[in-house]
């Protein structure tokens, strides 16, 4: 049995969606591949013949008004509800158009353990061992050194040196909290371009996994220049098993079919919407179990120990490049602790667990998780993309370099 999905527009879309620049991917049957697409009003419009993959059309997301005047004269696709609606699996009408996710040919990276302060609290009281009067101990000692609260904790600072040097005396450290207090941030590959999946779709976990969890985000938009061009929420999906008999499993944990969802679309930044506003940006998350089980949880982007701009700069630059542009998960605000089953077992997803994380100012990403193996097959890459968009006549121009 499954918690049935149902997806429609007013709880897909932005709160404020009548201003939103608000940019995506549908698959029309018709054409046998992907357009690129804008809101407008009730309507989802076609923008593919001016910018053939979102990646391009990203490049360009700095003068938002240039944008918005591709927007208003680019043809009709369908209804954007009626579009939403269709976009639910197992209930999708393949002969009508769907959303995908709004990512193409970006690099899906994504940031981990940027939250420091909850993560130094769990550390803390996992070597507590469940004595609170040991637990308390422990605590006022770090922030003894600390002078302070540790939700101020600035990685890379003078006081997270001296927090390291403690907890290593103290026999606590971690290479986790190596990336969560230390100068340099985890900055890890979530998933291939195009293998991302869109709002309603079937999210993935692997069936060898008997410990796992959502994993929301919100994810920042970067052209290749390294300018944050927007936001969009993701699931990154995690196998919790599978990291924690070793770090070196991290692509095992992270990297399965369809294991990572992004959307429902991404909101360029124009005079309603900026980092700023990403920055403080509040994310709900909600679990909905076909046995009953409910989860919510709501949490903020404030709450974070490293900025965008920090993060991004150490993604991009004359370290790395990105041609076609990135996406990158800002790391979870979440790590669900609550027992699912029985007392101590925790929290771990369930086939057919609906999951729900949303954002006023972004809208709602919606997905049920299967195994990954039940997923559809990831079958239509970048050269598949490519070839279409050639077949279309929708491929032009060139660039120089390897």
């Amino acid at each position: 049995m499954t918690v049935p999905t149902a997806l429609d527009a007013g709880s897909t879309l932005p709160d404020d969606a009548d201003r939103a620049l608000l940019i995506g991917r549908a698959w029309l049957p018709e054409l046998h591949g992907p357009s690129v697409i804008a809101v407008r009003g009730d309507e989802a419009v076609d923008l593919t013949a001016v910018f053939p993959t979102t990646s391009e059309l990203v490049e360009q997301a700095t003068d938002a008004s240039a944008i918005r005047s591709v927007v208003a004269d680019a043809p009709t696709v369908a209804s954007i509800a009626e579009m939403i609606a269709n976009s639910a699996e197992p209930s999708r009408d393949p002969s009508r158009p769907w959303l995908l996710s709004p990512l193409d040919l970006q690099a899906v990276k994504a940031a981990g353990v940027t939250f420091a302060a909850s993560l130094l609290e769990r550390v803390i009281e996992e070597q507590a061992g469940g004595e609170a009067a040991r637990a308390a101990e422990i605590r006022e000692r770090v922030t003894g050194i600390l002078g302070g609260s540790l939700r101020n904790l600035v990685p890379g600072s003078t006081r997270a040196e001296e927090l390291k040097a403690a907890l290593q005396s103290e026999g606590l450290w971690s290479q986790y909290l190596e990336v969560g207090i230390g100068p340099d941030a985890e900055i890890f590959t979530k998933a291939q371009p195009m293998s991302t999946v869109g709002t309603g779709a079937d999210a993935g976990i692997y069936s060898r996994s008997t410990w796992n969890n959502p994993e929301p985000e919100l994810a920042v938009v970067v052209a290749s220049t390294g300018t944050v061009v927007g936001a969009t929420l993701a699931n990154d999906i995690n196998l919790r098993d599978f990291e924690g008999r070793s770090a070196l499993l991290l692509s095992k944990a992270k990297d399965n079919n369809a294991s990572g969802a992004v959307g429902p679309f991404i909101r360029l930044f124009d005079e309603h919407f900026s980092l700023p506003d990403v920055e403080t940006a509040e994310v709900a998350l909600e679990v909905e179990g076909a046995e009953g089980y409910t989860l919510h949880a709501v949490s903020s982007q404030a709450e974070s120990s490293r900025s965008v701009a920090s993060l991004v700069a150490q993604l991009v630059g004359p370290h790395h490049q990105y041609p076609d542009g990135a996406v990158l998960l800002l790391g979870t605000m979440f790590a669900p602790t609550s027992d699912r089953f029985e007392v101590g077992g925790g929290f771990t997803h369930v086939a057919g667990d609906q999951v729900r994380i949303s954002s006023p100012r972004l809208g709602t990403l919606s997905n049920r998780i299967v195994h990954s193996e039940d997923c559809a097959p990831w079958s239509f890459g970048a050269g598949a993309l490519l070839r279409n968009l050639a077949a279309r006549g929708l491929l032009h121009g060139a660039a120089d370099g390897r």
